[in-house]
């Protein structure tokens, strides 16, 4: 069975730090495409960090230099580490994980990061 389950959500002040990790499992890891989604309610999903197998990363504007993106292969896990948070990162984060060229895809059940004073 190919589950993705999300860990490291919490409340944090302004400014603040959070890793996020999705340890996956039933997916060939190494071969995917692992990506950070997030979505608050009214708004449609967004896509906040993407690495590929071969290790390139993209980011969100809204989020670069304050958020990495990470995958370790040995343990099929994909970070996210979240540096200077603002009350606007507040949303559900969702993993995500799918293949070039590939309809289908994974999504985890998400993790919620609040950003409050």
């Amino acid at each position: 069975q190919v589950q993705l389950v999300e860990s490291g959500g919490g409340l944090v002040q302004p400014g603040g730090s959070l890793r996020l990790s999705c340890a996956t499992s039933g997916i060939s890891f190494s071969i995917y495409i692992m990506a950070w989604y997030r979505q608050t309610p009214g708004r449609e999903r967004e896509l906040v960090a993407q690495i590929t197998s071969s290790a390139a990363t993209n980011y969100a504007d809204s989020v670069k230099g304050r958020f990495t993106i990470s995958r370790d292969n040995a343990k099929r896990t994909v970070y996210l580490e979240m540096n200077t948070l603002k009350p606007d990162d507040t949303a559900v984060y969702y993993c995500n994980a799918k293949r070039s060229n590939y309809e289908s895809a994974f999504w985890g059940q998400g993790t919620q990061v609040t950003v409050s004073s």
